[in-house]
């Protein structure tokens, strides 16, 4: 006979599943990794696991004692799992953002579940860390495992995720792609998949009103990049003890709409029901993707949810138009924008290492006021717009004698063909004052501020 002792002796070993439809036109081979095989359907089994056995080693957790945790949900399950397999309760403290599936889910398995509000600061008595800590003080054999700062997460990603992916690719994995949230998944699996081919590439996926992003690249920990955002499992207001910068080559933010749509999109095109951070991995991953993955590359994203745990929100129509997230007027994408044009008009860039007054020039010729700086290799590494070049102007008028490179700004953000007008807005104001889209045959076009009007009006 074939069977297991108990559920948690089926943790592990999940599936890579190819993509075909969401990332059409992009290179490379794309998979995904499904979490949702696992018995609490998440990726949390692995380190529930880990973490419960590491304490019983280490005799922090004994026969009865009661597991505190606080958690977005899925992490919980995995506990609550674990716990009733070896006979611990369970106290689990949420944010009241959490899905009320994840709520219900971990009443049902025994848990008791204490909701606590999210727009307070981590330290606030009222937040779910504070409250987890204070019933870790305040009752007696009690364990509280601390996903955040517990480095048996990051652990179990390198001894079980890292090395299954590694397997199942026989080792020709090129791109890693993981949501980044206390830092387990992303980096622990990170940290072995490099250490088998220090050429691995890892991508995380961050929401806006997180500070992950801003602090890898400026190494600030800046309060005001911290806001609220609805995305679950993804971002932090916090530095959790398991994020490795060293094992994160680049940081991808989506925001909740993005995530929340391909998630969706996902179920309809792929059959793939997951979660909301699963779309956000995928959206960001798939961005990356369009600008860096080559044919022969291999990418994985790691899906770390299933999609029952949202049922109320990603996969209910009314909730998200509310949210603004499923739109009842139709707006045109990008693609619409650049087929308006009806094949008209080549990009116009500017060498990085032309003159600032040539530039002018080639910019009044067209009738421009925003152009992308290319290098030699035509390779986009700037930008110019005239307001940034006639304040460079005021300030210095021998600027124009100088070469591009020194005035340019950043290089506008490159977006799917499919982003919708209302998206593209937000990007802009947030980003640039243009984006960059790639069609089908490859050709780079770019979407203005003028594009975006336009496209509203005709509407």
């Amino acid at each position: 006979m074939r069977y297991y002792n108990t559920l948690i002796e089926t943790i592990g070993d999940t599936p890579l599943v190819k993509l075909n439809s969401v990332n059409k036109g992009i290179k490379g081979t794309i998979l995904v990794k499904v979490e949702y095989f696992n018995p609490g359907n998440s990726v949390k089994d692995r380190i529930a696991l880990k973490m419960i056995e590491d304490a019983e080693k280490e005799g922090v957790l004994k026969p009865g004692g009661t597991i505190i945790e606080g958690t977005s949900g899925n992490t919980g399950m995995g506990l609550a799992l674990v716990a009733q397999a070896k006979g611990y309760k369970c106290i689990f403290t949420l944010a009241d953002k959490q899905s009320q599936e994840k709520i219900d889910i971990l009443r049902a398995v025994g848990a008791e579940v204490i909701v606590c509000p999210t727009n307070v600061p981590p330290e606030d008595p009222r937040s779910y860390y504070s409250v987890a800590k204070q019933l870790n003080k305040d009752i007696p054999n009690s364990f509280y495992p601390n996903q955040y700062d517990n480095v048996s997460n990051t652990a179990a990603h390198y001894e079980s995720t890292g090395p299954e992916i590694w397997r199942d690719t026989e080792g020709k994995i090129t791109h890693y792609a993981a949501g980044m949230g206390t830092g387990g998944t992303i980096c622990g699996t990170s940290k072995y998949l490099k250490e088998q081919n220090a050429g691995v590439v890892s991508v995380a996926i961050d929401s806006y009103g997180s500070v992950f992003k801003k602090y890898k690249e400026t190494g600030v920990f800046d309060e005001q990049e911290i806001y609220p955002y609805l995305t679950e499992g993804i971002g932090e207001d916090i530095l959790p003890k398991n994020v490795d910068f060293d094992m994160i080559d680049h940081i991808v933010k989506v925001t909740d709409k993005d995530g929340a749509v391909m998630a969706r999109r996902l179920a309809r095109e792929e059959g793939l029901f997951i979660g909301w951070s699963c779309g956000s991995a995928v959206h960001g991953a798939l961005e990356f993707a369009k600008e860096n993955l080559k044919e022969d590359d291999v990418m994985v994203i790691l899906l770390p949810d299933h999609g029952t745990r949202y049922l109320g929100k990603v996969y209910n129509d009314n909730w998200m138009k509310d949210h603004g997230f499923l739109e009842s007027r139709k707006f045109a994408t990008a693609k619409d924008i650049i087929q308006g044009r009806n094949g008209s008009g080549e990009l116009k860039t500017i060498q990085q290492d032309v003159k600032v007054g040539e530039a002018i020039l080639t910019m009044n010729q067209n009738g421009i006021d925003q152009v992308p700086v290319v290098d030699a290799k035509g390779d986009f590494v700037g930008s110019l717009n005239d307001t940034k070049v006639l304040k460079s102007l005021l300030d210095n008028p021998d600027i124009k004698n100088a070469a591009v490179s020194e005035i340019m700004e950043p290089p506008f953000q490159f977006v799917g063909m499919d982003n919708t007008v209302d998206v593209l807005s937000s990007l802009i104001r947030k980003n640039a004052s243009a984006l960059l889209v790639r069609d089908e045959e490859n050709k780079v076009h770019i979407v203005t501020q003028s594009d975006l009007l336009m496209a509203i009006s005709a509407n």
